[in-house]
């Protein structure tokens, strides 16, 4: 499936990666959040199909492709996202009996579920809260609020990502001596390894930009991300999702100089007993979550003129007029010392003794740490496809005692 999203799917991923671009810039500030636009691309490509007139012409802008081939791009990446090993998908829709729905539609779609709405929305939204907890492992464990008594379509997508390091970090504790962090004792992660490619920094209009890329067992990574002190979040994603792209030039591992090539980054030359440079990375666990209104920003998902319900927009699912009502996410993810959990529901509507002798030989040293606010891109190694992306903005304090052995960081 890897080599099959590299071909068939560059388009979708390249128009995927553009929202999620675009999306950032928009919704994420200085406040701890995550997001998905791989959970809202499909769905918004299964409208564009049957959508005509205004809403028809926006849906195509925000997908990036044509509305007569959405449909099965937005069918494609759904099946394929849920062929990669460490990702599972799912598509739901709940209609009222009374609303005809086109077969041909219909019949086209990678459904999951295809429920009734009954127009009373406590009940409905208990059916639908078990299938969202269902398709996500019990990480997202309600719909978001979309359903009202005059609800006639509920369309969602459910969307998982893990994915365990191929490296693990040990847990730590870390005391920041700079930043908004400064002053606290916060639990962390630390560990150290060969310096290779994985770490770099992206020259960008902005500035530099140190960029971590903790590779998983699965095919997926995660990449931190992390920009000069104070720089607004939704820059700093867009400027990793760019990065990723190839857009800009990049220093990686042993190229990077010695001083302070890239924020958060410290290279200096250092006495070895294998004289091979070494990457040691200091970061921090977190838990981050997310919900967004999509319709906050309309005209980004083309959603502007659809919303108008003085008319119908998607002839193409039934003669009813139909007009969204709501557009909302919920999101969750969680980076650890072994490895990376994430999940969305997207609706419409991880010591010696003595004095040792001196090593023989000098190595370079490389101190990557990420103990102020920084950025996260969950990534399809293969294909490059973003399929979250989040900014951690509060780290998680440290409650417990402090073991024998266990790392403390500066």
């Amino acid at each position: 499936m890897g080599e099959n999203m590299v071909t068939e799917g560059a388009t979708a991923a390249r128009a995927v990666n553009a929202m999620t671009a675009n999306w950032t810039r928009e919704a994420v500030h200085q406040g701890g959040t995550v997001l998905t636009a791989a959970g809202v691309w499909p769905a918004l490509a299964l409208l564009a199909d049957a959508a005509d007139g205004p809403a028809r012409r926006e849906l195509e802008e925000a997908l990036g492709i044509g509305a007569e081939t959405a449909l099965a791009h937005g069918r494609y990446l759904l099946t394929a996202l849920g062929e990669l090993p460490g990702v599972d998908t799912a598509l739901g829709l709940w209609t009222r009996e009374e609303l005809p729905l086109r077969p041909e539609w219909l019949s086209r779609l990678p459904l999951e579920t295809h429920g009734t709405l009954t127009g009373d929305v406590d009940a409905d939204l208990e059916r639908m809260n078990a299938w969202a907890a269902r398709h996500t492992d019990g990480l997202i464990e309600k719909m978001p609020p979309v359903v009202d008594p005059d609800t006639l379509l509920v369309l969602a997508t459910a969307l998982v990502v893990r994915t365990t390091w191929r490296q693990p970090f040990d847990p730590s504790v870390t005391a920041p001596r700079h930043g908004p962090w400064a002053g606290r004792t916060l639990a962390g992660l630390h560990r150290t390894g060969p310096l290779s490619d994985e770490i770099g920094v992206a020259h960008t209009p902005d500035g530099p930009l140190t960029v971590l890329r903790v590779e998983g067992d699965s095919g997926l990574d995660v990449h931190l991300l992390l920009d000069a002190e104070g720089a607004p979040g939704g820059q700093v994603l867009r400027a990793g999702v760019a990065a990723l792209g190839g857009a800009y030039p990049t220093t990686a591992g042993e190229a990077l100089p010695t001083g302070v090539p890239g924020p958060g980054l410290t290279v200096e030359t250092v006495a070895s007993w294998a004289g091979t440079p070494v990457l040691r990375v200091a970061a921090v666990p977190f838990t981050v979550d997310g919900d967004h209104d999509l319709l906050d920003h309309a005209p980004l998902f083309g959603l502007r003129s659809a919303r108008n319900a003085s008319r119908g927009h998607f002839p193409g699912i039934s003669d009813a007029p139909l007009a969204i009502s709501a557009a909302r996410q919920s999101a969750t993810a969680t980076f650890g010392a072994l490895g990376f959990r994430a999940a969305a529901v997207t609706a419409l509507a991880a010591a010696p003794g003595g004095v040792p002798p001196t090593p023989p030989h000098r190595a370079k040293l490389v101190h990557a740490r990420f103990d102020r606010p920084f950025g996260f891109l969950a990534v399809h190694r293969a294909s490059g496809l973003v399929l979250m992306a989040g900014w951690v903005s509060e780290p998680e304090e440290y409650r417990e005692r402090l073991l024998p052995g266990m790392h403390i960081s500066h």
